[in-house]
């Protein structure tokens, strides 16, 4: 097991007689939502470790030598999903073999919806669109099934590349031909499948943080009350967050807007307020001219309000596809929480910023 000693009291262990004391786990996490999501639950116990690093798409990534250490190093694994990160099941299986992976998709209570078909959106979108296989409801999750016989994922560490090179600095290892990459994982992140972006339902981000106490508190029994006391304050807190800002955006339900990539269905599913298409499909990649034309004239038929934009990719794309249509396109909507703080407000802070999106674009 690799364990970290509480911060709290390794000074004390170095100017003292060795004694048994309190360990924590070494934690992993994909995205910044996530790592937000298990600092919340872990409190001044200890910190996630970052795989993915913030700003990145999760689609497709390199990564750093201390990432991979700190996958390595994990006895905890939290991910979204295989869907989400594709590469990221080999280099568990060449690296993290042992640890636990907690793929939170898989979390019993997880609402899942399917990817929506082509640029544009119809406007009713609510159960006909989510799976049953998990259900909506959630409770105080009792535990979570542990994710087993990653086996069929297994592969070359070597393999995993990145198509978002511009976010890494010269410390990452070397990858080869990423475009090639990109063209092969287009394929493998289906657009008729599940849509792996739960995380921006923020109730199935409650659900979560009690199977993150659950596992955790596997591994560490010890600070088992303190994981779920942990955890229970953030469901709190998001049960709060979910109520005002629905209160928000009943008021302005029927705003019309283009998002750039098909991540946003939960927060639309779940505050009602759905958007008329995307200018990319789900893994962000670059739309054919066919999509793009087909956009613009979903533009001028809705009058569309807004086209969001985000940050990590190539904005001149917006600026060029909607010049002189009238369309507001200053407006930022991602799902990774780029620009936040690193930390366990930067979930409760996405959620929030999303809604002010939705609002503004309303005042367009």
């Amino acid at each position: 097991m690799r364990h970290r000693l509480l911060p709290s009291l390794s000074l004390p262990l170095m100017l003292a007689p060795v004694v048994a004391v309190a360990e924590v786990p070494s934690v992993a996490v994909d995205i910044p939502p996530v790592h937000s999501l298990v600092a919340r639950v872990m409190g001044e116990l200890g910190s996630p470790d970052l795989v993915i690093q913030s700003g990145a798409s999760p689609h497709g990534y390199s990564m750093r030598p201390s990432e991979a250490r700190a996958l390595s190093d994990a006895d905890v694994v939290f991910f979204v999903s295989d869907e989400l990160t594709p590469w990221l099941a080999k280099a568990r299986a060449s690296l993290a073999a042992d640890a636990d992976a907690v793929e939170l998709m898989e979390v019993l209570g997880t609402l899942h919806l399917t990817y929506r078909s082509g640029p544009t959106f119809e406007a009713h979108h609510h159960a006909d669109e989510a799976s049953s296989a998990h259900g909506e409801e959630h409770d105080e999750h009792g535990g979570h099934e542990a994710h087993a016989d990653h086996d069929e994922h297994h592969g070359d560490h070597d393999e995993h590349h990145g198509d978002h090179d511009e976010h890494h600095d010269g410390d990452h290892e070397a990858h080869a031909d990423h475009d090639e990459h990109h063209d092969e994982h287009h394929d493998e992140h289906g657009h008729d499948g599940e849509n792996p972006h739960g995380w921006l339902d923020p109730v199935n981000a409650h659900t979560w943080l009690g199977a993150i106490a659950e596992s955790l508190a596997a591994q560490d029994p010890e600070h088992a009350a303190t994981y779920r006391s942990n955890a229970q304050a953030g469901q709190q807190e998001l049960e709060a967050l979910t109520e005002s800002l629905s209160a928000r955006l009943a008021q302005v339900q029927g705003t019309r807007y283009i998002v750039f990539h098909d991540a946003y269905q939960y927060f639309e599913h779940r505050f009602d307020v759905p958007a008329s298409g995307a200018i990319s499909l789900g893994d962000a990649s670059t739309p054919s001219p066919a999509r793009v034309k087909e956009i613009q004239a979903r533009v001028k038929q809705d009058d569309i309000q807004c086209v969001f934009r985000e940050p990590q990719y190539n904005p001149a794309l917006i600026e060029s596809v909607f010049e002189g249509t009238g369309v507001k396109t200053s407006i930022v909507f991602e799902p990774l929480g780029v620009g936040l703080p690193l930390g366990e407000t930067l979930y409760p802070q996405l959620i929030e910023r999303l809604g002010q999106g939705i609002l503004r674009c309303a005042d367009a």
